[in-house]
C-alpha cells in the first residue's frame, strides 16, 4: 500500500468517525478502532500488535478531539464541577490500569474482548437498557469506583467512557446536559493518560511500524484529526434530519456487524 493511499484512506477515517460521532452521538473511538485494525492489518503491520496501536492511537485523537467538545461545554456551564473532579482521580488510575491491562493481553484476546463490549453497547441500543435517572447521591468511594471503572473500560478499548459515564451521572441526579457536559470533559483525562501510557506501554517494541512512537501510529494521528473535526458537524445536521430511532437502530446495526467481526476472527 503506497504512501498516498495510506494517508487519504486515514483522512477518510477521520471524515467517517467525525460524521458518525455527530450523527449517532458516541465518540469516534467506536468507529476508529475497528478500521485502524483493518488499515494496519492491510498494512501488514503484525497482528499481535494492531489492536494495541489502534487503540493507543484511537485515545490520543480523543484528546484533540475531545477538548473541542469539553470546552463548548465548559463556556455553556453544562460541566458539573464538583464530579468531575469526584471522578478525576479515579479515571486517571483506571486509565493507567486499563492500558495495563491490554498490555497483557495478545491482539486477538484483545480484539475478542472489543468485539464482545461492542455487542453489548448495540443491544443496550437496540432494546434501550439505561439506568433510570435518579437522584442518587454519589459519595467520594462510589465517584473513585466509578472513575476507576469508566477509566479502566475506555482506555482498554480507545473510547471516550461517554456510554458509561453518561448514565451513571444522570443516575447520580444531573440533568442530561450536565452528563453529557461532564461525561465530555472525563473523556479528556482518559484519553491523555492512556494514550501517553500506550506509548510507553510499546516504546521500543521491534513489531512497531516507522512514525509509530509506541502504540501510538502518528501519520493515522493527524490524518483522523484534521478530518473529524469539521465532519462532525455534517453529522450534527444530518442527525437533524433523520429520524431518531432510525438512527439508533442503524448504528445498533453497524456495531452488531464491527462486533461479531472481532468475535468471529
Amino acid at each position: 500500500m503506497s504512501v498516498l493511499v495510506t494517508l487519504l484512506g486515514y483522512l477518510g477515517l477521520g471524515a467517517a468517525a467525525g460524521t458518525m460521532a455527530g450523527l449517532f452521538g458516541v465518540g469516534g473511538g467506536l468507529i476508529i478502532v475497528p478500521v485502524l485494525v483493518f488499515a494496519f492489518g492491510l498494512q501488514n503491520i503484525p497482528s499481535d500488535i494492531t489492536m494495541h496501536l489502534a487503540v493507543g492511537t484511537s485515545l490520543a485523537t480523543i484528546v484533540v478531539t475531545g477538548a473541542s467538545s469539553a470546552l463548548g461545554h465548559f463556556r455553556k456551564g453544562s460541566i458539573h464541577r464538583s464530579w468531575f473532579l469526584a471522578l478525576l482521580p479515579g479515571l486517571m488510575l483506571g486509565a493507567i490500569g486499563g492500558v495495563f491491562i491490554a498490555g497483557n493481553l495478545s491482539g486477538t484476546v484483545l480484539g475478542t474482548l472489543f468485539g464482545i463490549f461492542v455487542l453489548l453497547l448495540a443491544a443496550k441500543m437496540v432494546f434501550g437498557l439505561s439506568p433510570r435517572p435518579g437522584a442518587l447521591v454519589p459519595g467520594k468511594f462510589s465517584m473513585l469506583v466509578a472513575g476507576g471503572v469508566v477509566g479502566a473500560i475506555s482506555a482498554l478499548f480507545g473510547i471516550g467512557g461517554g456510554a458509561m459515564t453518561v448514565p451513571w451521572l444522570s443516575r447520580c441526579g444531573a440533568t442530561m446536559t450536565q452528563a453529557v457536559g461532564t461525561s465530555a470533559a472525563c473523556g479528556l483525562p482518559i484519553a491523555a493518560v492512556g494514550a501517553i501510557t500506550f506509548i510507553i506501554m510499546g516504546w521500543g517494541n521491534p513489531l512497531l511500524p516507522a512514525w509509530a512512537t509506541g502504540f501510538v501510529m502518528w501519520p493515522a494521528f493527524f490524518a483522523i484529526v484534521l478530518t473529524s473535526v469539521p465532519f462532525a458537524r455534517v453529522g450534527v445536521r444530518l442527525a437533524h434530519v433523520l429520524s431518531a430511532r432510525v438512527l439508533r437502530l442503524c448504528f445498533a446495526l453497524l456495531l452488531t456487524v464491527v462486533g461479531l467481526r472481532f468475535v468471529l476472527a
